[in-house]
């Protein structure tokens, strides 16, 4: 890899921590208590590399296939997590692989993964995914649905249910999308009261909204673009 991307990666890194720092501080909050996870997906394990050289401590891939590549190329030089959809017939090697699981959908995907799991003699941290903005292109539990949803995938032996991820809606308006991140924390409030401690993680906010998210509440951002480049160019 050029030295020069390498060195892009480090400044944007080191950016994108100073931006958190920043909004987390205008709210109010620790900036400690925000986790930043370096999103690596369709970007060369050798760029993954270099964010962690440069100080990532999580890494996030979208897909089974390509985050175990790149797990099998690098080793666990950080934490790893899946961000992507799940399909049930990948839960196995998602297990087998990633430390967090950000993407439960659906009760059905829950049992599986609770039952890959069991079998492989792990408990497996895991999100559930809200559809916050009602967008029928996305996956995860509608707002109304999640509470029931969420007492029943936090039976399931297998599965450590750790907190809730959400998208924000695909729009530059940011009414929408406080709103939207405002709910999932109320959401994420209310569950966090219901399940303990152990509920503690909300995954909110991307490279374009991510300082809002924190001013909404999030305790982990997923930023991909602002710290590796446009997708479309690397």
């Amino acid at each position: 890899m050029q030295e020069l991307y390498k060195s892009r990666i480090k400044e944007n890194l080191q950016s994108v921590q100073t931006q958190i720092a920043e909004a987390a501080q205008q709210a109010g909050r620790n900036p400690e208590e925000i986790t930043l996870v370096a999103v690596s997906k369709t970007f060369p394990a050798q760029a993954a590399r270099a964010a962690v050289e440069a100080g990532a401590v999580v890494l996030g891939e979208s897909r089974v296939q390509e985050g175990a590549k790149k797990i099998d190329e690098l080793g666990r030089i950080a934490a790893w997590h899946l961000i992507g959809h799940l399909q049930s017939n990948k839960a196995k090697k998602a297990i087998e692989y990633f430390d967090l699981i950000q993407s439960l959908d659906s009760v059905e995907l829950a049992e599986k993964v609770a039952e890959e799991a069991v079998k492989a003699g792990k408990t497996m941290d895991c999100l559930i995914e809200v559809n916050s903005s009602g967008e029928g292109s996305k996956f995860g539990f509608s707002p109304q649905e999640i509470l029931i949803s969420a007492a029943r995938i936090a039976e399931l032996q297998g599965i450590r249910l750790s907190g809730l991820m959400t998208i924000g809606p695909w729009t530059t308006n940011e009414g929408c999308i406080r709103k939207a991140f405002d709910m999932t924390y109320q959401l994420y409030q209310t569950m966090h009261r219901e399940l303990g401690e152990q509920f503690s993680v909300l995954s909110m906010g991307m490279s374009s909204d991510f300082e809002m998210a924190i001013a909404s509440g999030s305790t982990m951002v997923r930023v991909g673009t602002a710290i590796f480049g446009d997708r479309t160019k690397t």
